[in-house]
C-alpha cells in the first residue's frame, strides 16, 4: 500500500518558516503585503480569496482587496493595475485569471511587473524557471509539487521524471525544476504515442493532464513516486479526484498524493511564500 504524501503538514512546515521571515521583516519595518486583483465575483475566485486570505493572515502578510466589475473596460483595468505595479507597498499581485474575454490576457501578463508576479504566469517569471535564476517566480502549483518531494525526502537526482502535461501552468516549469535536480525528465503530451509505456518508466511521475481520473494501472508500475497535480469534481461519485485513479494507484505506487489533500493544500502557501519572498528581494 502507498504512502500518502499529505499535503498539510508541508504546508505547515512552510507556514511556520513563513511567520519567522515575517517577523524579521517587520522588525526592519517592511510588512508584506499582497494585491488581490479580481474582476467579478466567480464562485472559484471568492473560494481561493479566502484562502489565500486566511493564510495571508496566519503569517503576517496584510492584503489589499482590488474588486473590478466583470465588465470593467480596458483603460481602467491597465490603469489600475499599473497603479499596482507602481505602488510601493504593494510586494506580490495576485491577478485573477481568464480575464474575462474583452481583455487581452497576453497583454496583461506583459503589462504586469515580473518582481510582483508572485503566481508566475509572466514570461520573465517563465524565462526564469528555464535559467534557473531568480527573475519573476516558478507557477506555484509547479512549486508546490516539488515542496511534496522536498518535505517526503524524495531525491530526485539520477532518477527518470514522466510529466504527464505541458502547460505553461505546471507540465513544462515542473519539468524544467526536476532538471534542475538532475533528474532525467521526459514530457508527455496529448500527441506522445505509447504514454502508458512511457509512464511505467518513471520513477516520479507527475499527472498534470487535466484530465479527471485518466491515469489509470496501465500507466503505472510498482515503487513509482505519483504526485497528482489535477483536482474536479466527480458527479459520478460526487467527490473530488485528481487526474489519477487513486484506487488504482494506491495499491502499486511506493507513495502517492491524495486528492483533495495534496499538491492543492501546498499551493496557497508557495503563493503566500513567493510574497514575503518579494519583499526580501526589495
Amino acid at each position: 500500500m502507498a504512502k500518502r504524501l499529505e499535503g498539510a503538514p508541508v504546508a505547515a512546515a512552510l507556514n511556520e518558516r513563513m511567520a519567522r521571515e515575517t517577523e524579521a521583516l517587520k522588525k526592519r519595518g517592511i510588512v508584506p503585503m499582497l494585491a488581490v486583483l479580481r474582476l467579478g465575483s466567480r464562485p472559484d475566485d471568492l473560494s481561493y480569496e479566502t484562502g489565500v486570505k486566511k493564510r495571508c493572515a496566519a503569517v503576517g502578510v496584510q492584503v489589499k482587496n482590488v474588486v473590478l466589475p466583470a465588465g470593467v473596460d480596458s483603460d481602467t483595468f491597465f490603469d489600475t493595475l499599473e497603479k499596482l505595479n507602481e505602488d510601493p507597498a504593494v510586494h506580490g499581485i495576485l491577478m485573477f485569471r481568464p480575464l474575462p474575454p474583452h481583455l487581452d490576457g497576453e497583454k496583461a501578463r506583459r503589462v504586469l511587473n515580473s518582481a510582483k508576479d508572485v503566481d508566475g504566469c509572466t514570461d520573465a517569471s517563465l524565462a526564469g524557471v528555464f535559467t534557473g535564476t531568480n527573475i519573476g517566480f516558478v507557477p506555484c502549483t509547479a512549486q508546490a509539487a516539488m515542496e511534496i518531494l522536498d518535505y517526503y525526502g524524495i531525491d530526485c537526482a539520477g532518477k527518470r521524471a514522466v510529466v504527464l502535461g505541458r502547460s505553461l501552468v505546471v507540465g513544462r516549469p515542473v519539468s524544467m525544476l526536476l532538471l534542475h535536480r538532475n533528474a532525467t525528465v521526459t514530457t508527455c503530451h496529448t500527441k506522445t504515442a505509447s504514454m502508458p509505456s512511457i509512464a511505467r518508466t518513471a520513477d516520479i511521475l507527475i499527472a498534470c493532464t487535466g484530465k479527471m481520473e485518466s491515469i489509470g494501472a496501465e500507466y503505472l508500475r510498482k515503487g513509482q513516486v505519483v504526485i497528482d497535480v489535477g483536482i474536479g469534481w466527480n458527479e459520478e461519485k460526487g467527490k473530488l479526484c485528481g487526474d489519477v485513479k487513486f484506487e488504482e494507484a494506491e495499491p502499486v505506487a511506493a507513495a502517492v498524493t491524495p486528492v483533495p489533500g495534496g499538491v492543492g493544500t501546498v499551493t496557497t502557501s508557495v503563493l503566500v511564500s513567493h510574497v514575503i519572498e518579494a519583499a526580501k528581494r526589495k
